[in-house]
């Protein structure tokens, strides 16, 4: 990890504050706690996590850059979707977790030429300094008719008629580590270790998973020998809420991530847990506590499942190339003339970056679930993938 940048002194002492938050935990817990726990506190700790700090996250200037944020091509494709969803159900958009409030904007403002609005644009944000941002940008960025159509919730609608967008929302979601060991089901949580003269450091920790929720899912994973991975019951659980509050509409998922066959792969022996800080991809979680983000691959699959179980239909599972061209993205380019190099130019590099096998083009997955849709969905007509499911 010598590589990583250090960060700043003052994010050091923040960082210093959640560990000992994290420590005082464990030890409140017979000297362990599962990592979804631990991710919990790490991106969620109010003023200390990562995604409720005050540090940059989206962005060049971040920890990462998220398709919105490549280029409003993104939105302006994906507002095809949104209006085709709206027109069938005169429904509302709601958004979780908007980031820096730039793909709402560009949504809004793309609806609007389309001639398409919701009388809502409804947007989830659990982090109290995010949502104070995504204010911020949106008066900035929109008129006031649209900036006022905009409404923050504290919760999940009782009942949900339109489009729910899920954009880098599922990876985020705290995880499980667990595998198999010598022949035994194992999950591994995070202790603490005190070191002769100094401060003591987080360490992993192993305990064999013998009972309960999350033994049955993982038998039925049936692992190889050696082996560790992630499961998210969390995930899947929000899936189940927003399915029972569907009336009529569609749930929008867009993230990286496998269907179970190749999550769970005897080959893929390590899992997907990844953290990001300042652009920087590395494995440990154990450092940096608040300061970079954690995040897992989607199990698309168990999500698929969860919706099916609410008698919602999987109505496109589609890469993301695959969903950006369907929804007209190179026409869009193409409404800009190659001899404006100026403009041309990065817009050509930006939707390279969307649909590029090796970029985000092929990881990135997009999910569309739907309930008292009659029509095929504009995203999924080329590329299906359900069969990998």
């Amino acid at each position: 990890m010598a590589s990583l940048p250090i960060p700043p002194a003052q994010a050091q002492t923040q960082s210093a504050q959640l560990q000992s938050r994290i420590r005082n935990t464990i030890h409140a817990q017979n000297d362990w706690i599962d990592f979804a726990t631990f991710m919990h506190m790490a991106l969620y700790t109010p003023n200390l996590g990562y995604y409720s700090g005050g540090a940059k996250k989206f962005g060049i200037g971040g920890d990462f850059v998220t398709a919105p944020e490549i280029s409003p091509l993104f939105a302006r494709a994906l507002a095809k979707q949104v209006a085709q969803v709206l027109t069938a159900t005169q429904g509302d958009v709601l958004e979780l977790g908007a980031g820096t409030g730039k793909l709402a904007a560009d949504l809004l403002l793309a609806l609007h030429a389309l001639q398409v609005l919701p009388q809502r644009y409804c947007i989830l944000e659990v982090s109290d300094y995010l949502r104070e941002l995504q204010r911020k940008n949106l008066q900035l960025w929109l008129p006031e008719t649209l900036f006022n159509r905009v409404v923050w919730l504290d919760a999940l609608p009782n009942q949900i008629r339109g489009m729910v967008i899920g954009n880098e929302v599922l990876d985020a979601i705290p995880v499980h580590l667990v595998g198999k060991q010598a022949g035994v089901l194992i999950e591994r949580g995070v202790s603490w270790q005190d070191d002769l003269g100094q401060q003591g450091h987080l360490v992993w920790q192993d305990q064999p998973l013998t009972m309960g929720a999350l033994f049955e899912t993982v038998t039925k994973l049936d692992f190889p020998d050696n082996y560790m991975t992630e499961v998210a019951p969390a995930a899947t659980g929000l899936m189940l809420s927003l399915a029972d509050r569907l009336e009529h509409g569609v749930i929008c998922w867009v993230d990286y991530g496998f269907g179970a066959r190749e999550y769970y792969h005897p080959q893929r022996s390590t899992g997907t847990l990844m953290c990001h800080y300042q652009h920087y991809a590395h494995s440990d979680p154990l450092i940096y506590l608040g300061l970079q983000d954690i995040t897992a691959h989607v199990d698309f699959t168990a999500i698929a499942e969860a919706a099916v179980s609410r008698q919602l239909a999987v109505m496109g599972y589609v890469n993301q190339a695959s969903f950006l061209i369907n929804c007209g993205i190179l026409d869009l380019l193409a409404e800009v003339s190659p001899s404006d190099m100026a403009t041309y130019a990065p817009m050509v590099s930006a939707v390279q970056k969307l649909l590029s096998p090796a970029e985000m083009g092929e990881l990135f997955k997009v999910m569309l679930l739907g309930k008292g849709m009659q029509m095929p969905l504009i995203g999924a007509t080329q590329g299906d993938k359900r069969h990998m499911l």
